[in-house]
């Protein structure tokens, strides 16, 4: 939740509606709404106090580990958070790289292009909107807030296609289905997962799409002088995630 949201509500009791503008961050994961000012009613449900449980087997059990055992809990939350960690690393290291592509490679695209790609994005915005409980036709959306991210999308797509095909970057088979296993991984049974995603070829395609991104990401870093940074666990978990 973003803080400022968080902020216009602090104080409020159970029962109490309040209306107030809020504007996304720059950065905000969905770049149709980055930057953007919208304007929420919001009406408080319930208010509730936080109390820590105690950190034992009961928990334990709660958390997924049938046996209880606390210290195997730990090790777990552990596993997770380190694989966090790799991936809000690797998501932020893949946008540096596509804004170093964009920066280096500046072409002419098509408007007609531009125009299906905003189209595809107020869509999506849409029914993410619904998908949160709002409406959209309360909130009318306009074209042109979408216009710089719809030009970036297409612009980067075609700088990523001419890349792969030039270097021949394309994903291999072997690196998809390692791709699959490691987010089966992190579920109950990741057997079911796998199978899942291999039930449909659309679900393939998009770990495909990652996995050619994934590689043109290594080729330019291949080629580039890189500087590692040192970054607080605090401040890589808090940011937001493209």
């Amino acid at each position: 939740m973003l803080p400022d949201f968080e902020k216009a509500v602090e104080g409020s009791k159970a029962g109490e509606t309040k209306t107030f503008d809020l504007t996304f961050p720059e950065d905000y994961h969905a770049k149709d709404l980055a930057g953007q000012t919208v304007q929420f009613e919001i009406t408080v449900k319930q208010v509730q106090a936080p109390r820590l449980p105690e950190v034992d087997a009961d928990f334990a059990r709660q958390m997924g580990v049938a046996d209880g055992d606390v210290e195997k809990m730990r090790a777990e939350v552990e596993a997770n958070l380190k694989r966090e960690v790799k991936r809000r690393i690797e998501a932020r290291l893949k946008d540096q790289v596509m804004e170093a592509l964009l920066k280096a490679n500046p072409i002419a695209i098509p408007n007609a292009l531009v125009d299906m790609e905003i189209q595809r994005l107020m869509q999506a915005a849409r029914q993410d909107m619904e998908q949160r409980g709002m409406k959209a036709k309360d909130m009318p959306l306009q074209p042109e807030w979408f216009a710089e991210n719809a030009k970036r999308r297409v612009t980067l797509g075609l700088i990523l296609a001419e890349v792969v095909k030039t270097e021949n970057l394309q994903a291999k088979p072997e690196q998809v289905r390692a791709m699959v296993e490691d987010m089966a991984a992190t579920y109950e049974q990741p057997e079911e997962v796998i199978r899942w995603y291999y039930a449909q070829p659309q679900r393939l395609s998009d770990v495909e799409g990652v996995a050619i991104e994934n590689n043109v990401v290594e080729w330019v870093l291949g080629k580039a002088k890189v500087t590692d940074k040192a970054v607080a666990f605090d401040e890589l978990m808090s940011q937001q995630q493209q």
